[in-house]
């Protein structure tokens, strides 16, 4: 093991130690929401700067998570409760007596109540973007739902509809309700209302009253005017998950209550299991034990905190590391960009420089205008000095007494950590790093950077990032960029359009056009940045044509950039930039264009790129997402495009889906997912997200799809039907006509282990069917389906393996002993392609299936999953599982008990009838005959 690998393991352990000794408010700041014994401790709620100040707010939220924390502990059986919870005010808002901001910002919340409103009407939201399971990212309330009072006839109570919500988030638990397909066929060829469970009850609705179901449902469609309305008094018990608003619902379904039938994003995402099933594997309760005795736990404590003046202090590396590969003159062109561009006004701002210790060379200066950026900048280390030591607790305790100098405590301040350096001594300052309130982010400058780095950024809650040792990379300048204020104000914050590099030849060009669309144009500054002697010939042309010339642009000869502020509004549409290098050897050309919110009104398109977790080790793929929205509206259709960049080797490029397949799980929710695992050495990787969005196809999403709690139209009390005020109508679909739009976001970094030094055998299977469907048409049965790739979603797979069974216990649990259906006509096409391969299931009409226990063969219904191959034989996961009718005679069509039974006995009649009927013609026939005979037989006689 290298010495560095050893050091680290060193101190990893060390860090352990520390932690087990730290105090539990130490260990979860940074951590997120922790579970210990039976309660949550460090639920984040922050409110959006743009939501105005309500005296009923706070208290409201108060009061609903007081409920639901009882509601929760019941609803687990006693097992987990809310113990403290965080509301973080925004700044927007007067003061009054609270708490100073520690790491908690914005970003980090774990519920956002926000006035950006979806299609549904501002329904309680919940954003998932990983499978059944898995965390989602964020909780959103609307103030109309909190403030509102009778909104809680249809969704139930807050603190219910808080449960509903909170098991989306922590438990990975979907929807048991689809507004899309209210009713189904089941399994006894009777037509059913989609709900969990089925012991709930309620009638059909038609626009003058009740009515049978089949004046609703024609030729399986709704007819418009007809709903489902259910009873308000209920016996059934659950589900939370279904309809959290009815008052006897108070737990969710479990194996014997579950409809697995019902087509809902529950059974589609975690192949028909239960949410109780699901909840029940979850970590939480695999660390915990129900409370023993009959007492309630203690009600949540609740914090109110509230940020103060902004406070950045930037710490920044000088040893001898940093004169490599030309680290120091990329360290300072990012550091005047952020300081010229990013931070916000009125911040105060420090700077610390250090080697094997620490110096301040900027004490705290509060941004008012330019002529302070400009003292700052003046401000940055000029040179590297000549010891190769580096003590970044050093730099760390320098930039926390900067911090100090305004309040007496650095809570609540920034730490902007930039290193090329190792620490062997990292350990020595994790406790003050811990008690200083300060979020720390961290920039990991080349491949010698420390490789505990991060436990910084990690167990602070900061940002962290990775630059490569590549002069045209743009990584530093796109770090700086993503580290805003964490107040959650888009319209103040800078957005980034552009960020582009490359080595340009002698006399050649770096040529490209960035979007400047209608939503932004305030403040917009075009960055160029090269690597020796003068500045490249730059010639920048607007959408009308005017040009700006390299004299135009504020040249800074030292940091070798060159900038160009655009006053007023920039004017939409394309901007077309020209960088000629006019010098005889090649140079690393480098642009960064950004830009603030053009309207008040508006929340400006935006891009978050992340990845699923921190590391991972080979063979196992990196989830890469990118969320693509303006306000909380997904934007459809956009160009995704990923750049990742490992220490060595050249950058990947990757395209992003937001197609419901692969990685992505659910379609056109905003969120563009894929896998990546080419992975190319061990060691850190950087991320960067390029989106362009074409005005031909753009479109704004006109709802939310996903995770919400239901709202109930009405209900049926005392045979009285009560129908709910109906909810605003705020959806809605915009085509995009500004000439689209383009953003670029740093996703940070993450690193990678265990790749081999050499070749590799293929470790890659085909990624999982998540999108498989099942039509049945009359004999036979159609699937379709997203082809996955050779390689996860890359490629194109060499055969699917299709099996079917009437037992779902049989397919889920024993998937290579259901029924194989032949599928040697069926060949895969390129990963991402729609795949539709249609058979007849004859087989169950005619033959018979081993049953497990318990089950039998009454049920019309069959079960069908699909696996896929690759040319050397990986296979991936069983898909998701889906259901479809056997073919049922026409005599046999779907109809209710009630109308079967009417139909029997209209049958009977007509039958009686008719036997009665040809009973009264027989016997006339007979008299007729008879009287006949006897009137021949009479005039015998006379004659």
């Amino acid at each position: 093991m290298p010495h560095r690998d050893k050091a680290g393991t060193l101190c990893n352990l060390k860090i352990v130690t520390l932690l087990v000794a730290l105090s539990p408010e130490l260990l979860f700041l940074g951590a997120g929401v922790q579970l210990q014994d039976n309660g949550y401790d460090g639920l984040l709620v922050a409110i959006n700067p743009q939501v105005s100040e309500e005296q009923n707010l706070i208290p409201n939220i108060k009061e609903m998570i007081t409920e639901a924390s009882f509601y929760l502990f019941n609803a687990t059986k006693r097992r987990v409760f809310f113990r403290n919870v965080k509301i973080l005010i925004p700044a927007t808002w007067k003061a009054n007596h609270y708490s100073q901001v520690k790491q908690e910002s914005y970003e980090k919340a774990n519920v956002i109540v926000t006035d950006w409103y979806g299609a549904r009407g501002g329904d309680p939201y919940t954003l998932q973007y990983r499978g059944c399971g898995k965390e989602g990212k964020h909780i959103y309330f609307t103030p109309e739902f909190l403030l509102n009072d009778d909104l809680t006839a249809g969704y139930g109570s807050r603190g219910k509809v808080f449960v509903h919500e909170w098991a989306h988030l922590r438990w990975g638990v979907f929807d048991e309700y689809n507004n899309e397909k209210p009713f189904y066929i089941s399994g006894q060829n009777q037509i059913k209302v989609t709900r969990c469970s089925s012991d709930i009850v309620g009638m059909f609705v038609c626009e003058k009253g009740p009515c049978p179901q089949e004046n609703c449902i024609i030729s399986e469609l709704f007819q418009e005017g007809c709903m489902f309305i259910y009873n308000s008094t209920q016996n059934a018990t659950s589900s939370i998950m279904f309809m959290q608003s009815l008052s006897s619902v108070v737990e969710f379904c479990n194996s014997s209550t579950h409809n697995q039938e019902a087509p809902n994003l529950q059974n589609q995402m975690c192949n028909l299991r239960s949410t109780w099933d699901v909840i029940s594997d979850s970590i939480d309760f695999n660390h915990s034990f129900p409370m023993t005795g009959t007492a309630l736990p203690p009600p949540p404590t609740f914090s109110l905190v509230q940020a103060g003046d902004k406070v950045v202090c930037l710490v920044l590396d000088v040893s001898s590391k940093m004169a490599e590969a030309d680290r120091l003159l990329r360290l300072q062109q990012a550091a005047e960009f952020y300081l010229m561009q990013i931070v916000e006004i009125h911040t105060f701002v420090g700077i610390v420089s250090f080697n094997s210790k620490g110096e301040i060379r900027a004490p705290l200066h509060q941004i008012n205008n330019d002529d302070d950026r400009k003292l700052l900048v003046s401000y940055l280390p000029a040179t590297v000095s000549a010891e190769a030591e580096t003590s970044i607790c050093s730099g760390l305790k320098r930039g926390f007494e900067v911090a100090e100098k305004l309040n007496g405590k650095a809570y609540g301040s920034v730490m902007i950590l930039v290193t090329s350096g190792v620490d062997e001594h990292i350990s020595n300052c994790l406790l003050t790093v811990f008690s200083s309130g300060a979020t720390i982010h961290s920039i990991a400058l080349g491949s010698s950077a420390d490789r505990n780095l991060e436990d910084f950024s990690h167990l602070t809650g900061g940002l962290k990032f990775f630059v490569p040792d590549k002069s045209n990379s743009n990584s530093m300048i796109d770090a700086f960029s993503r580290i805003s204020s964490g107040t959650g104000d888009v319209l103040q914050q800078r957005i980034q359009l552009e960020s582009t590099g490359e080595n340009v030849e002698p006399h050649h060009q770096l040529k490209n056009t960035v979007t400047v669309d209608n939503s932004v144009g305030n403040d917009t500054a075009f960055l160029v940045a090269w690597q020796t002697s003068g500045p490249p010939e730059i010639v920048l042309s607007d959408p009308n044509g005017r040009k700006y010339y390299t004299h135009n642009f504020t040249i800074n000869q030292a940091l070798r950039t060159a900038r160009l502020w655009i006053p007023g509004t920039a004017k939409p549409g394309l901007w077309t930039y020209t960088l000629n290098n006019t010098h005889h050897s090649p140079q690393a050309l480098k642009v960064t264009v950004t830009s603030r919110a053009s309207h008040s009104a508006q929340p400006p398109a935006t891009v978050e790129a992340f990845v699923e977790k921190d590391s991972t080790s080979f063979p196992h793929p990196m989830m890469i997402y990118a969320n693509v929205r303006k306000g909380l509206y997904p934007i459809l259709n956009a160009t995704v495009t990923a750049t990742i960049e490992p220490e060595t080797k050249d950058p990947v490029t990757l395209k992003l889906f937001d197609d419901g397949a692969g990685a992505d799980v659910i379609k056109n929710d905003g969120i563009y997912s894929r896998y990546f695992f080419s992975f190319a050495v061990n060691g850190r990787y950087s991320l960067k997200v390029h989106v362009n969005h074409s005005p031909s196809i753009s479109t704004l999403g006109h709802s939310l799809p996903g995770s919400h709690a239901m709202y109930v139209p009405g209900y049926i009390t005392n045979g009285n039907i009560q129908m709910h005020a109906p909810r605003k109508s705020l959806g809605r679909s915009e085509e995009a006509r500004t000439g689209g739009f383009s953003r670029v976001s740093s996703g940070g970094s993450f690193s990678v282990l265990g790749v081999p030094a050499g070749p590799h055998p293929d470790v890659f299977p085909p990624c999982t069917v998540i999108d498989l469907e099942a039509v049945k048409v009359d004999e036979e049965v159609t699937l379709s389906w997203t082809a996955p790739g050779e390689d996860f979603d890359q490629g194109q797979a060499n055969s699917y393996e299709i099996r079917m069974s009437k037992s779902l216990q049989n397919i889920r649990d024993d998937f290579n002993n259901a029924i194989l259906v032949n599928t040697s006509k069926l060949n895969p096409q390129q990963a991402g392609t729609k795949e539709i391969f249609t058979f007849s299931p004859k087989l169950f009409t005619n033959g018979s299936e081993h049953q497990p226990d318990g089950e039998t063969q009454e049920s019309h219904k069959i079960y069908v999953a699909i696996r896929t191959i690759d040319r050397h034989s990986l296979k991936s996961a069983v898909s998701n599982i889906v259901q479809a009718s056997l073919f049922i005679p026409p005599s046999s069509a779907p109809v209710l008990a009630r109308d079967y039974l009417i139909l029997n006995g209209v049958l009977t009649a007509m039958s009686l009838i008719g036997i009665i009927c040809l009973t009264v013609v027989v016997t006339h026939y007979i008299l007729n005959k008879k009287k006949k005979a006897d009137r021949k037989e009479n005039g015998t006689k006379l004659l």
